[in-house]
């Protein structure tokens, strides 16, 4: 079994929880500026000192609101500074905090409620109250719904005045870091979701470990990051918790519409993002030039860019390729640093393979993007690529404290300080998903001589035509959902003749290609038939078959009258693709395409 093991850089404990954080920190440099929170079209710094208040008064009144130790109380909101305090709130008086995306249907929430055994939640808006008031006959043991825009915070901080701070501490008291911290549902691409529980070691012993595995990201002058990705997922959780610990400004940003306006006021050093966000900066660029006659001067300096992150690889930038992108990065490079905050050094990646193209693409342009890769089930990342040692097309080395292996049947392995122990209220799934301590990740991939993992597939996918072909079919769809026209797609196959695909179209991208090729007017519903796009959809289908084998090639194609959404249930709050669910819904197209 071919393996890679890291050793932990900071020594094991077993004291300390999540909890004492804003207290230390609080301690330690009382004026720092902890957070930056949005104020109407500004942003006001909240210290250290001032966040270990709100926190304490808030866990104060979770006390007197009848919350104790071990309980679990729900938090159902978008990504803002009220998730953060409302996590170390619960985490201060020693209750366990579950997420619930603000997206998830009532069936979903009555889910993970029940589950749970959840006796509070909190809510943002009105929306989430209804949905949340729907299922209260079948979550009996929830006593409190409190909603963040009613004002509920202020009222449960008011109830805890009394509370003194002796009491408050005893609430952690015999809370150490095998304590259970979070219990978070996995998205459930088939299924009920799963409770994965994590305890304050889990992310403690990776977070520690983690800063110093990354000195340069989080203690680098002046660092700061804003959060966009849902706190429900345990991805920016993660980030949260390392940002708490390492002292790093943060800020929260909830809709994606103001997301280049706000990366211009925040200035972040590094952001956290998925695949799915830099192909959207970049395909904005593209069709933004493309708009404005300067479609062949992007596409050089996009070449330029590509080439002078490779040569980077090599320890030699010929002279020729490092003056075409001095002269870029005066044109183009500098402007999409700047539509990012102008201070952006670095992004870390993760859930879903990046792709090598826009990898260097990046890098040339001068922002770095750091590909990792884990699960819920490891606290987030188990690997990541360093600043100093990155290898694009990779999702780089084990972390410090984690060990990576590759089984005989191609599935990743892992196990290490970020490790859960097993999912709530489910030991026959824990038991099918650990064995010898090694979590099986239900993941294909590869470890290089030098310990880098590349990620191949997903077992439970892979597609297995009538010729007896594996195809992973990831590789496929990574490739042809990075073109500007393609919003989603889905490989299809599995005991057919021939490989096959479902694709639907970006809508925001449909008007900006179609003006830039003399196509005026062009529907979204037009576009579907209209041959200059299917032609553009073959060109992308052709790249992606670049990348594997004739029999592991897209053959067919058909674009679809619809998108695959979250609202529609075909995509995961991960944006993960529900395969199950889309192919029972687009069962004829898919026979279509094998001729019924």
């Amino acid at each position: 079994m071919n393996e890679k093991a890291v050793p932990p850089v900071v020594p094991p404990r077993t004291d300390g929880t999540l909890g004492d954080m804003p207290a230390r920190n609080a301690r330690e440099a009382p004026s720092h500026i902890a957070f930056r929170r949005r104020a109407g079209d500004a942003w006001a710094p909240v210290t250290a000192a001032q966040f270990d208040a709100e926190v304490e008064a808030l866990a104060k009144g979770f006390v007197a609101s009848g919350v104790t130790p071990g309980q679990r109380v729900g938090i159902m909101a978008r990504t803002r500074y009220e998730w953060t305090l409302l996590d170390f709130a619960l985490w201060c008086c020693g209750a366990v905090p579950v997420p619930i995306y603000e997206t998830s249907s009532a069936e979903q929430v009555q889910w993970i409620l029940e589950d749970s055994g959840a006796v509070g939640v909190v809510v943002e808006s009105a929306a989430h109250l209804a949905t949340v008031e729907s299922v209260r006959h079948a979550t009996p043991r929830v006593t409190d719904v409190w909603g963040i825009d009613a004002g509920d915070l202020a009222n449960i901080t008011a109830s805890g005045r009394d509370v003194s701070d002796g009491a408050l501490v005893a609430t952690r008291a015999g809370l150490d870091r095998s304590s259970p911290a979070t219990i978070i549902y996995t998205s459930g691409t088939t299924g009920r979701p799963k409770g994965v529980g994590l305890t304050h070691g889990n992310f403690l012993d990776l977070v520690e470990n983690a800063g110093e595995a990354f000195r340069s990201l989080v203690h680098y002058p002046g660092a700061s990051t804003l959060l966009f990705l849902p706190l429900a997922h345990v991805f920016a959780r993660f980030i949260e918790v390392l940002c708490v610990d390492a002292g790093v400004t943060m800020g929260h940003s909830a809709d994606i519409k103001t997301l280049v306006d706000d990366f211009g006021a925040f200035q972040p050093t590094f952001i956290l993002a998925v695949p799915r966000v830099f192909e959207k900066i970049y395909n904005s660029a593209d069709a933004k030039a493309t708009t404005e006659g300067k479609g062949k001067i992007f596409a050089t300096a996009t070449a330029t860019a590509i080439a002078y992150s490779e040569a980077l690889d090599t320890g030699r930038v010929p002279l020729g390729v490092r003056a075409r992108h001095l002269v870029f990065d005066k044109l183009v490079y500098g402007r999409l640093r700047a539509a990012m905050g102008g201070k952006l050094l670095y992004a870390v990646s993760g859930g879903a393979p990046l792709g090598t193209r826009l990898g260097h693409f990046f890098r040339g342009v001068g922002v770095t993007i750091l590909e990792g890769y884990g699960l819920t089930e490891t606290t987030a990342p188990a690997t990541v690529n360093r600043p100093e040692t990155v290898r694009i097309g990779t999702v780089g080395t084990p972390l410090p404290g984690c060990a990576v292996a590759i089984a005989e049947d191609g599935e990743i392995l892992i196990r290490g300080v970020g490790t859960f122990h097993g999912y709530h209220n489910n030991d026959a799934a824990t038991a099918e998903a650990i064995h010898d301590g090694w979590f099986h990740s239900g993941d294909i991939g590869e470890l290089d001589a030098d310990g880098y993992l590349r990620i191949t597939g997903r077992k439970k996918e892979l597609l297995v035509t009538a010729g007896g072909k594996n195809v992973a079919p990831a590789v496929l769809e990574d490739r042809l959902r990075a073109h500007l026209l393609v919003s989603q797609c889905i490989v299809v196959g599995d005991q057919k003749p021939f490989i096959a695909a479902l694709v639907t179209l970006d809508e925001e991208m449909i008007p900006v290609w179609a003006k830039a090729n003399g196509i005026e007017g062009l529907t979204i519903e037009g576009a579907r038939t209209n041959p200059a796009v299917l032609a553009e959809v073959q060109k992308a289908v052709d790249e992606a078959n670049a990348a594997v084998s004739k029999a592991e090639s897209i053959r067919k194609f058909v674009i679809l009258d619809t998108d695959f959404t979250e609202a529609s249930g075909h995509l995961t709050p991960s944006l993960k693709l529900r395969r199950t669910i889309i192919m029972r819904d687009f069962g004829d197209e898919v026979e279509a395409l094998y001729g019924g």
